[in-house]
C-alpha cells in the first residue's frame, strides 16, 4: 500500500463565521461545536468600498480572514479553495437567463470560482499568484496539497483560504453534509517546530464517508483544539491529519 503526505506548519491564521469571529470563539467551538447559522456579514474594512459592495456574503467571509490573516504582506501566493463557491449567484443567473433570455456580465465575473482571489488581488494591487479550486468533499486536503506544493517550489509561505455556506434551497436534496457558512485562512511555511502532516492512502472495499459536519469545519477544529490525530474518509480515499512536536 502506498502512502503519500505532506508536512507544513501555519505561522498566522483567521477565522469568522456568524456569530463567532475570534479566536476565543472558536476554540469555544472547538471544544463543542454548534450549528454555525446566522445572517451577519463581516465588515471586511480595509477594502476599499467600491470593491467590498461587488462582494456577496461567502466572499466577504472569505475577505474578511484574508485580510485578517495576511495583514500587509505582499508578494504571497495565495490558494482559494471552496467546495460550493458562488452558487447563490449562479443560482440567480440561471434564473435570469431562463426569464430575460441573458445574464448580466458583472454577475458572471462575481460567480466564477476565483471571484473572490480576484477582489483581493485587485484591492490590495497585489500581483501575487492566486489559485482557486474545488474538489468535493476533499477541498481542503487538495488545496492544501497544492499549497504545499508553492512552498516546495521555493515560496517562503502561503496562504489558504477556505470559505462555503449552505446551498440555496433549489439544491437542498443533494446536500451530502451539514452545509455551514464559514471561512477561515492560514499562513502556510515549510514545517517547522509543531509541524501539520498530511498523509493518504486508499481505503479497500467499500466507499465510505466520515463525518457530517463539512470538510473545511471538521479541519479547522483539528487545527484550534487539542487532538494530535483526526482521520477523514471521503469516498475510496482516507485522509490522516496529525501534527508532533
Amino acid at each position: 500500500m502506498r502512502v503519500n503526505g505532506v508536512r507544513f506548519s501555519i505561522d498566522n491564521y483567521a477565522a469568522w463565521a456568524p456569530g463567532v469571529s475570534t479566536i476565543d470563539a472558536w476554540k469555544r467551538w472547538a471544544a463543542s461545536p454548534f450549528p454555525l447559522i446566522g445572517d451577519a456579514e463581516p465588515n471586511v474594512a480595509p477594502m476599499p468600498v467600491m470593491l467590498r459592495r461587488r462582494a456577496g456574503f461567502l466572499g466577504k467571509m472569505a475577505l474578511e480572514v484574508s485580510y485578517q490573516c495576511l495583514g500587509d504582506r505582499t508578494e504571497v501566493p495565495t490558494v482559494f479553495c471552496s467546495r460550493h463557491g458562488e452558487v447563490s449567484r449562479a443560482v440567480d443567473l440561471l434564473t435570469e437567463l431562463a426569464r430575460d433570455g441573458s445574464v448580466s456580465p458583472t454577475g458572471f465575473g462575481l460567480a466564477v470560482h476565483n471571484a473572490s482571489a480576484g477582489l483581493f488581488s485587485i484591492a490590495r494591487k497585489d500581483q501575487a499568484n492566486h489559485i482557486a479550486l474545488a474538489s468535493g468533499k476533499s477541498t481542503v486536503e487538495h488545496a492544501v496539497i497544492e499549497a504545499c506544493g508553492l512552498l516546495a517550489d521555493g515560496a517562503p509561505m502561503v496562504m489558504l483560504v477556505t470559505y462555503d455556506h449552505a446551498l440555496p434551497p433549489v439544491f437542498a436534496s443533494f446536500q451530502d453534509c451539514d452545509e455551514q457558512s464559514y471561512a477561515w485562512a492560514w499562513l502556510m511555511v515549510p514545517a517547522q517546530e509543531n509541524a501539520i502532516h498530511l498523509s493518504w492512502d486508499d481505503v479497500e472495499g467499500q466507499e465510505l464517508d466520515s463525518g457530517d459536519m463539512p470538510g473545511g469545519l471538521e479541519v479547522l477544529r483539528f487545527q484550534i483544539g487539542e487532538q494530535t490525530q483526526m482521520q477523514r474518509i471521503v469516498g475510496k480515499r482516507r485522509w490522516l491529519w496529525s501534527r508532533h512536536a
